[in-house]
Order: C-alpha cells, then sequence, then structure tokens
C-alpha cells in the first residue's frame, strides 16, 4: 500500500529534485490533456517565464472555480481529469498547474495551507460552518533559479464579483490569494502553513475535512480508499 506523501519545507533557494518533473498517480504530465496543455503553452515562448504566465491564466481561467462539490473519488483528482473536467476546487487546480507545469520541463510541488475567507458567501459559510478552508492548494514553481507561489484558484468572473483584479503569475513573485479587495475590505487570511508536497496526501486532505467540516454529510464524498493511487472507483461527491 503506498504511503502517503510527507511535507517538506520550502526554501526559496532550494533545489529541486528529479522527482519535481517526474509524473505521479495525480500529476499525471505525460496523459494527453496535460501534455496538450503544456504544448500549447510552450508554442512560441520566448522563455520559462512565459510559459509559467500561460499556464497560469488557462487554469485560472480555463478551470471554473467550484468550492461545491469536493470529490472523494482519486480519479476526479487527476490532472487530466480536472483539465477534461473544466471545473474544480482549489486543491484540483493546484494539481492541474503542477502537473502542466512538470510537463512543460518546469520542476514543481504542491503546497497547502490554511485561510480564512473574510468574504466567504453565506451559503458557503452555512455549509462549512467556519470561514476557515483547511488545506487550501497551490502550486510552487521553480523558475529563475527559485520557488515561487502561485494559487490560480479564482478565475477572472470570480474575481470581478469581488472586487478584485485577477492573480497574474510568470515565475518573477508570488501569486497568492489577495489579502484585500480594492475597496480594501479584508478578503483572504493565510493562517497556517501545512508544507508542500511533491504528490497529492489526498487521504490526509480528506481526513482533515472531516475534522474541520463535521456538519457536512459524511461518506463518499469524504473519504476515500486509504493508500490508493487514481483507479476505478465508485463516484461521489457532496456540497462544500
Amino acid at each position: 500500500m503506498p504511503a502517503e506523501p510527507q511535507p517538506r519545507p520550502l526554501e526559496a533557494a532550494d533545489p529541486p529534485t528529479p522527482g519535481d518533473l517526474r509524473p505521479t498517480a495525480f500529476l499525471d504530465r505525460d496523459s494527453d490533456a496535460v501534455r496538450r496543455l503544456a504544448g500549447e503553452a510552450g508554442a512560441g515562448a520566448a522563455d520559462e517565464h512565459e510559459v509559467a504566465r500561460r499556464l497560469f491564466a488557462a487554469i485560472r481561467d480555463g478551470v471554473r472555480y467550484d468550492p461545491y462539490r469536493i470529490p472523494a473519488d482519486p480519479d476526479d483528482y487527476r490532472a487530466s481529469a480536472v483539465l477534461e473536467a473544466g471545473s474544480g476546487y482549489c486543491v484540483q487546480k493546484a494539481v492541474a498547474l503542477t502537473a502542466a507545469a512538470r510537463a512543460a520541463g518546469i520542476p514543481s510541488r504542491l503546497g497547502f495551507a490554511d485561510v480564512k475567507n473574510h468574504l466567504q458567501s453565506d451559503r458557503l459559510r452555512e455549509r462549512m460552518g467556519t470561514d476557515l478552508f483547511v488545506y487550501h492548494g497551490y502550486s510552487t514553481l521553480y523558475i529563475g533559479g527559485r520557488w515561487t507561489k502561485a494559487s490560480p484558484t479564482f478565475n477572472a468572473g470570480l474575481c470581478a464579483w469581488f472586487g478584485v483584479p485577477p492573480l497574474e503569475f510568470d515565475g518573477t513573485r508570488d501569486a497568492l490569494l489577495h489579502a484585500f479587495t480594492g475597496s480594501g475590505t479584508r478578503h483572504m487570511e493565510y493562517v497556517r502553513d501545512r508544507g508542500v508536497y511533491a504528490d497529492l496526501p489526498l487521504d490526509t486532505i480528506l481526513a482533515a475535512y472531516r475534522t474541520a467540516y463535521p456538519g457536512i454529510e459524511q461518506g463518499e464524498a469524504t473519504t476515500s480508499r486509504t493508500g490508493s493511487p487514481p483507479g476505478r472507483s465508485r463516484r461521489g461527491s457532496s456540497p462544500r
């Protein structure tokens, strides 16, 4: 039974390892969908910064943010499945960006943090029972000799609704969720770093969801087959 991936610290100058480019069960960089996206981003690009900018924009706007469906099926967390579905929540979008970066030859890892959404919708707050999102997912890409963080979670249309400009990323600086709106209202607050991973620690994440959100319907949407990589399994989801 495969062990769950373990977190490790991320230093800006920490050199990448061969594992930061390898395909994994979830980061299926060699799949047709991921390779196609990486190929489109790399076509005619001047350098890796341009490739990163195109990949980030493609995931940010091409995969619609949907926080109301948190799947339990590991298949739904494969990067290729996320791209084909065209929607997902932060963890799924980070998986897609990380895999696409690896396919483009950019070393990448998955990062996680607990964040507070001070502009959370009433519907989502009622469902979750809190404004704390545990294990918010983002990507870390090694570009220009350093690691930078990128959160492709909110698409441009959603950012306009929140009154914030869409995040832009080219690897020269971090692109994390906005702390404030354009009017100065508190928006996102990072409260706990969960570390970076070479692959998706899905069972750890779903277990954290069950603890943090006990009011959410338990079962298929909040469990996965412990230690299992994506494969054939029953599908299930629940709004969050």
